[in-house]
């Protein structure tokens, strides 16, 4: 078995390849390929060719591991390791050329459900930015190698506070009218559009916390990590692990005070 330094290494290799190819293409002009979940909810060429890439980069380097990527679906491997891809986290952004968006590729233990899994090492790329924001278990989290840490000590009226809002126009509406409960207690609200930064902005403090109901697999994998190895407590609905119910990352006093809020009203959801 491979250390998670290891397949650090990897990671981030292939999520830099593939974040090159995406930037260039970016440049190039984007073409829709399809639309998923709603009319908005759209892939680009991009998206499909930076995954083939980063697809194909592992089965030549890890043959026996399994995949998970949000174009392609899954594959089991033999391995015990699965690799959780986005090949372009913020697809609506990298569209309109907003430069937050970000390709994550992570590689757990076990089965690719975030119930259960493990995850080993992750890296988070911006290729706009140049920001490689990398963490490997129990090896900490870094910015272009430099450690990062968490905001510490921030009280719930003065933390700013990321979240993003779904594709279907009834769970927009429904997040929304949270927001508008959560709003007066805090400093402000961000949306920045890409789960994989706004918990590396956790990370490394541009945000005090995040929040998002709906979250795939692939959108948090290496971002949950990165968050944690930060120093963030991160969970999910009625303490089970961050998943799609929900997911919830900040320092861990700041999380104590916003998790029952979180809670209380993502609770009464249905």
């Amino acid at each position: 078995m491979p250390t998670p330094n290891e397949l650090l290494e990897i990671a981030t290799t292939v999520a830099r390849r593939a974040a090159a190819l995406a930037l260039q293409r970016r440049r190039d002009g984007v073409e829709i390929a399809a639309s998923k979940s709603t009319i908005t909810d759209i892939v680009t060429r991009a998206d499909q060719e930076a995954e083939d890439l980063i697809r194909g980069a592992l089965e030549a380097s890890r043959p026996r591991d399994g995949f998970l990527g949000e174009e392609s679906g899954g594959e089991r491997g033999s391995s015990g390791l699965t690799w959780v891809v986005d090949p372009i986290d913020g697809t609506v952004n990298y569209f309109y050329d907003i430069p937050a968006w970000a390709v994550s590729v992570a590689v757990v233990e076990g089965d690719p459900d975030p119930a259960t899994w493990r995850t080993l090492a992750g890296a988070v790329v911006n290729p706009s930015t140049g920001e490689v924001f990398t963490a490997s278990l129990g090896g900490g989290a870094r910015l272009n190698g430099e450690p990062i840490r968490v905001n510490e000590g921030v009280e719930l009226p003065l933390a700013l506070v990321g979240t993003g809002f779904g594709y279907d126009p009834e769970i927009r509406r429904k997040q929304a009218a949270f927001v508008t409960e959560l709003i007066p207690q805090v400093r402000d609200v961000r949306r920045i559009g890409a789960a994989s930064l706004d918990l590396c902005s956790v990370a490394c403090g541009r945000l005090d916390a995040y929040y998002e109901r709906g979250l795939n697999p692939w959108d948090h994998a290496a971002g949950a990590l990165i968050a944690q190895e930060a120093g963030a407590t991160v969970g999910g609905l009625d303490g089970a692990p961050a998943g799609k119910a929900l997911l919830l990352a900040a320092a861990p006093g700041l999380y104590g005070q916003l998790d029952p809020l979180v809670q209380a009203y993502y609770q009464r959801w249905e």
